[in-house]
Formats: C-alpha cells, sequence, structure tokens
C-alpha cells in the first residue's frame, strides 16, 4: 500500500490540503509518526508537537493492548482486558511503567519548553497505523479535554472497526486506508524501519522555533 512512511505522509498531506494556511498544530505519537509529522508539517505550515500516549500491554501477550494511558495519568481501558488476564492490580502496575516512560520520553523529547498548547487549533493527530487504536483513542480523549477549535485524526491506515471507534471521538477522520483484512501495521509498507528516540529528538529541536 505505502513504499515508506515518507509517501504515506505525503498522501495524507493531500488529505488535509484544506487546513494549509489555518496554522493546524500536528501533533505526532512518537515514535514512527513523528517523521511523518514533520512532512506534513512543512506542507501545511503550523506547529509541530508530540501527544505521549503508552499502550497498556497484555500480561501475557505484551504485543497485545489492552488499553493505554495518556500524560496526564488518563487510562483508557479495552473491554476485553480482564479476559487477557489483566486485572485491577495489573493495570495499575503496568499504568505505573509506561508513565514511567512518558516522563522520560517529555523531559528527552521537549527539555527546554512545555508542550505547544491545543487550546483554540486546528488539531491534527498522526500516527503510522492502528491496530486496536488504544494509543490514539487516549491522545484523542486528552486533547478533547484540552478545547482545540477543531480535533482530527490522520492515519494511513487501520482496520475497519478501529476506524469506527476513533470516528466517534474526533471531529473529522482521515484513513488512506480502512482495512478489512487487518493483520498489522507494517504489512502496508514496503519499507518500515523503526524510528529511534535519536531522530525524534532532532526534528522536535529542528521545529522549537515554530
Amino acid at each position: 500500500m505505502f513504499y515508506d512512511r515518507n509517501e504515506a505522509a505525503i498522501r495524507l498531506a493531500e488529505k488535509l490540503i484544506a487546513y494549509r494556511g489555518r496554522n493546524p498544530l500536528v501533533l505526532a505519537i512518537p515514535r514512527g509518526a513523528v517523521p511523518m509529522a514533520k512532512i506534513i508539517t512543512d506542507k501545511l505550515g503550523g506547529s509541530l508537537d508530540v501527544v505521549l500516549v503508552r499502550k497498556l500491554r497484555a500480561p501475557y501477550s505484551p504485543e497485545l493492548a489492552i488499553g493505554s494511558v495518556d500524560e496526564s495519568g488518563g487510562i483508557f481501558i479495552a473491554e476485553y482486558a480482564e479476559l487477557a488476564g489483566a486485572d485491577t492490580d495489573y493495570i495499575e502496575y503496568e499504568k505505573q511503567i509506561q508513565m514511567d516512560i512518558i516522563r522520560k520520553r517529555r523531559l528527552q523529547y521537549s527539555p527546554i519548553r512545555p508542550p505547544i498548547d491545543p487550546n483554540g487549533r486546528i488539531v491534527i493527530v498522526i500516527d503510522d497505523g492502528l491496530a486496536t487504536g488504544a494509543t490514539m483513542i487516549s491522545a484523542l480523549h486528552s486533547l478533547r479535554k484540552k478545547t482545540p477549535a477543531k480535533l482530527i485524526c490522520a492515519v494511513p491506515v487501520a482496520p475497519v472497526e478501529t476506524v469506527k471507534k476513533v470516528t466517534e471521538l474526533a471531529d473529522e477522520v482521515v484513513c488512506l486506508e480502512a482495512s478489512s483484512n487487518f493483520q498489522s501495521v507494517g504489512q502496508y509498507y514496503v519499507n518500515f524501519p523503526q524510528i529511534e528516540d535519536d531522530e525524534v529528538v532532532s526534528i522536535l529541536q529542528s521545529t522549537m522555533t515554530q
């Protein structure tokens, strides 16, 4: 479907062109979406930042998200979490682990300024793809509390059911490929390398003056 994240970002920017010149705040879910968000920000104009959310891992299957947590500590718990073995004590334990990672990333990613305030802004939340949608759900919940003028979710690919979930939380959803045969985000990219923290920091530092 996409050669790499750069191609996906360019195609997303084409779908978001109505927001060019309207000073949108483009927020990436780290790490994979940060290079994409930089491309989209450059094409639309506006500001680039990150929204820090982390998935809560299932106790016996860490790749499975049983929920997510945002930077304020707000959590989303999937309806199947208990079936996956996650009781209240486990969820609290896992939440603290992920909150510690969020705190460290905030210090690493934007040590010299606070997060950009989304109040009254057109906010576009970018990820390189959704599976369960847990982290995007937490991102949208946390941002809605900060009263953006408009809240947009923009992703290259997601399962049909996940698109339905995020549509309930955003004012607009842009998804290039809503898949009914979804297995993983990576299956939709020819080239899908892991993005490292150093690259994220470099991109964010280059936009600190925006």
